[in-house]
């Protein structure tokens, strides 16, 4: 990977109103670059043409970029507001390997001490998913599915060259399922640990701006 420039932009995307809502009113404690939050809109569509139309901005040439809001953890032993760090995320259009994944998981773990972080292969839908479709994609080796971060990845790197990352929050879980996935009711820790993260965020992105070896 090439060395970004010292004040290589930092891309946050989300896609609900209620997603958007919990980082603006975040923790902030400064990244490495500009930081820009977008919120994408619902669904894998809407965040391909979202993403696609804001990193053609020449302001945002480089940016790395990544995909945050909650999800639906497919694991057993999986509850609301555990956190979700994808090693890659994958859909019917292409799988696209995620970048410093150790150093979000550590400093997650610092942000918000407590809560239980997963790693593994995050996978894209693109409508809610619910019963049997959960043990279907848990088969394929997914531990979480969401209906924007694949999306939101293939779309930046297929902008240019750039660091990509996912981090989900656990919404609802095999055992614990809600109604609607945009339903704040049962999700509400899940909105609290996404209201921490940002700390993390900024550590990954100034640790992307680091002279490599």
């Amino acid at each position: 990977m090439s060395t970004q420039p010292a004040t290589a932009p930092l891309l946050i995307a989300c896609a609900l109103g209620i997603e958007h809502l919990a980082l603006r009113t975040g923790e902030r404690g400064g990244a490495g670059g500009p930081v820009t939050l977008l919120r994408t809109g619902m669904g894998p569509k809407a965040a391909e043409r979202s993403v696609t139309r804001r990193l053609a901005d020449p302001v945002l040439a480089g940016a790395a970029v990544l995909a945050t809001g909650f999800c639906a953890g497919l694991a057993p032993g999986m509850h609301p507001g555990d956190l979700v760090v994808a090693e890659e995320t994958r859909d019917p259009e292409g799988t696209v390997p995620c970048v410093e994944t150790d150093l979000l998981v550590k400093e997650l773990v610092r942000a918000v001490p407590g809560r239980t972080v997963h790693t593994g292969p995050l996978t894209g839908s693109d409508h809610v998913v619910r019963g049997h479709e959960r043990s279907e994609l848990l088969a394929t080796g997914a531990i979480a599915v969401d209906m924007e971060s694949a999306a939101t990845l293939l779309s930046a790197v297929r902008a240019g060259e750039r660091p990509v990352a996912a981090v989900r929050v656990v919404v609802d879980a095999p055992q614990h399922e809600l109604v609607r996935i945009g339903t704040v009711r049962g999700g509400i820790s899940a909105f609290r640990v996404l209201r921490s993260v940002l700390p993390a965020f900024y550590e990954w992105h100034r640790s992307l701006l680091l002279p490599r070896r």
